[in-house]
């Protein structure tokens, strides 16, 4: 068995900071920003919190796949930024959606979160535990930047994504996954403190790990690049995307970004990015699609779907 998307749903504050905003704040320029990362914008929860961007973000996905939420058998949250440590943040969507038989636990991968969480439901379905799954990635992280570090303030936005998936028999799916510890440093939050970054570090470290690993999944499942119709990357720099479609000598146009309007939202940027792209009528039945996702830990990871 395999766990094939169904449903999708997005949400993103009515807030947003622009580049020019943060001319402001910091000492930077709408030029800095753009050449470097390809952000102009990002998204700002004022009166929302990471609940209730999921709460939105999952109820765009269940009437989107058609899911009752008492159909739903579990809820896995991926999230940095939560309001509170208890309860968890999917038993709080749980009580707002009304999917009152479904488990619920959170899952902290940083920016891989969403990857691994989707990961963790495959794993369910596979086991046959469980036949219908939200995943959700959701992300409050203006709480948690400087707004006076000019290297870390102008990535990251906030919002939520979701997916329901449900079991089918003649679905595709793999996936490999990888953290190395030792590197920990280069992308730290502490529990009482602001997001810090070495971001030559990130940046190497992802243009190398992340072509690596997408290639390990390709022959793993005896396919080439050129049979994957797009490769859904965390929108994490726009530098970052177009070097690992370059190493990959795949076209970047199979790489889709949204990465202007939102910024880097962590667990939240692939559930974001593949609502838009079903929204726009790019994904359709059969297109085979690769996820990949990287961030703190170090972690990083990509899985092989199929529409």
């Amino acid at each position: 068995m395999v766990g094939r998307i169904c449903g999708t749903g997005a949400y993103a504050p009515p807030v947003f900071a622009s580049n020019e905003d943060l001319e402001n704040v910091v000492d930077t320029s709408d030029t800095w920003i753009r050449e470097r990362t390809g952000i102009a914008r990002r998204h700002i929860a004022v009166e929302d919190t990471a609940v209730t961007m999921a709460v939105k973000a999952a109820r765009q996905a269940l009437a989107n796949g058609k899911i009752d939420p008492e159909a739903v058998e579990l809820i896995l949250v991926s999230t940095i930024s939560p309001e509170r440590v208890l309860p968890c943040t999917a038993c709080e969507v749980q009580k707002q959606l009304g999917a009152v038989h479904a488990v619920c636990f959170d899952l902290n991968a940083a920016c891989a979160g969403f990857l691994y969480a989707y990961n963790t439901a495959q794993a369910y379905i596979r086991s046959g535990m469980y036949k219908t799954v939200l995943v959700i990635g959701t992300e409050r992280l203006s709480q948690l930047v400087d707004w006076t570090d000019r290297n870390t303030c102008i990535l990251f936005g906030d919002g939520a994504g979701a997916v329901v998936l449900t079991e089918t028999e003649n679905g595709r799916y793999n996936m490999t996954a990888h953290s190395d510890g030792r590197k920990g440093e280069a992308l730290t939050c502490r529990t009482d403190g602001k997001i810090r970054m070495d971001g030559q570090e990130v940046f190497r470290f992802a243009v190398k790990s992340v072509p690596e690993c997408i290639r390990e999944l390709l022959d793993r499942e005896q396919l080439l690049a050129e049979d994957i119709d797009y490769f859904v990357l965390h929108q994490a720099n726009r530098r970052i995307v177009e070097a690992v479609a370059k190493r990959l000598n795949v076209p970047p146009e199979r790489f889709p970004m949204n990465l202007e309007e939102y910024g880097n939202t962590s667990s939240a940027s692939i559930p974001i990015l593949l609502h838009e792209m079903k929204q726009n009528g790019m994904l359709k039945s059969g297109k085979k699609l690769v996820l990949a996702g990287f961030g703190a830990g170090l972690s990083w990871g990509a899985s092989l779907t199929e529409w």
